[in-house]
């Protein structure tokens, strides 16, 4: 049996349209998934959008289930939460979340989901990829009790580590950014928020997510002596410049990269990828996280939906798609 569905592809950059696809049905070891909901990450997907990933990042940057090639067509995305229809019997009639793009229905290998708790609403699982990047970022940087910590940008991944953070006993943590409206996100985290001017130095550790060669630079300057800055952002095919001169030295500051696509090297040995992704999950339970979710569209307007993000007409962090009739 074949079913129809649906799936937005990227059919060039800048141009995003609906396509019909066949879903087959799941052979052994497989689960077919209803997709529930859906999250555009307004920072990877959005630069996708806009044809920015470079040349030499094109395997790097490859979606668990994408298909076609950056620039396009490619059908891209990796925030998916939806009911298992059919496959093992486990897993059938449960709510999982897994790494797929925006289609109404798809067959999966039943490893590549991972269930939902049942204390998460499923709208809110969607950020389960983002929250996996946070503690990654945070295994990364290995925050001590009683740390003083900036999160400087407070896009989806920024907050999403303020608010991993925000857990840690003693810790000093405030959100960074220019955008004063980020305030709400610092508050339903706990956490204090600050204009990059005004914000607290001679902190242990800087989280870097503004994608912004101000932000990076503003990170190392508010660096205690020895501190770290640890780098999330990912800046497409943009050059950028720091200032290395002046303290960076003398004060034997260092700057980290941290990346989701491997399991930081601390716990590599002892977690593995689904390890970190059911933790993300079960993080998720804090009703905080819901803040993240700054609007919400029908899957049909996609298309139209994309290029406002993209360009900024339409302030998000997380949006949400909403997938009323998974029929094709």
């Amino acid at each position: 049996m074949t079913l129809r569905g649906r799936a937005f592809w990227l059919r060039s950059p800048g141009h995003g349209e609906i396509r019909p696809v066949d879903v087959s049905a799941p052979g052994p070891g497989e689960v077919l998934v209803r997709t529930l909901y859906s999250g555009v990450s307004r920072g990877t997907e959005t630069l996708v959008f806009r044809g920015g990933v470079p040349v030499n990042q094109h395997a790097a940057m490859r979606a668990p289930f994408q298909e076609g090639e950056f620039p396009g067509p490619v059908k891209y995305g990796y925030l998916n939460v939806g009911l298992v229809e059919q496959g093992l019997p486990h897993l059938r009639g449960r709510t999982v979340f897994c790494l797929y793009p925006h289609q109404t229905r798809y067959v999966v290998p039943a490893e590549a989901v991972t269930v939902v708790p049942d204390g998460v609403p499923p709208a809110r699982a969607v950020l389960a990829g983002t929250v996996e990047t946070a503690v990654n970022a945070a295994w990364d940087a290995a925050p001590l009790v009683g740390d003083r910590i900036a999160v400087v940008g407070a896009g989806m991944v920024g907050c999403s580590v303020a608010g991993v953070l925000a857990r840690l006993p003693g810790a000093r943590v405030q959100l960074v950014d220019t955008d004063p409206s980020r305030a709400a996100v610092a508050a339903a985290f706990g956490v204090a928020f600050s204009h990059p001017d005004g914000a607290a130095g001679d902190c242990d550790l800087v989280v870097h997510a503004s994608a912004t060669e101000a932000g990076l630079a503003r990170s190392l300057e508010l660096l205690a002596p020895e501190g770290t800055v640890v780098e999330l952002s990912w800046y497409g095919d943009r050059r950028v410049s720091l200032p290395l001169g002046e303290h960076f030295h003398s004060r034997r500051l260092v700057v980290r990269g941290s990346q989701v696509g491997t399991v930081s090297p601390a716990q590599r040995g002892r977690r593995t990828y689904a390890d970190r992704l059911a933790l993300a999950l079960e993080l998720l339970a804090d009703p905080s996280f819901d803040a993240l979710i700054t609007g919400a569209s029908d899957f049909a307007e996609l298309p139209d939906v994309l290029p406002r993000l993209a360009s900024g007409e339409l302030p998000a962090l997380c949006h949400l798609v909403t997938y009323p009739d998974a029929e094709g």
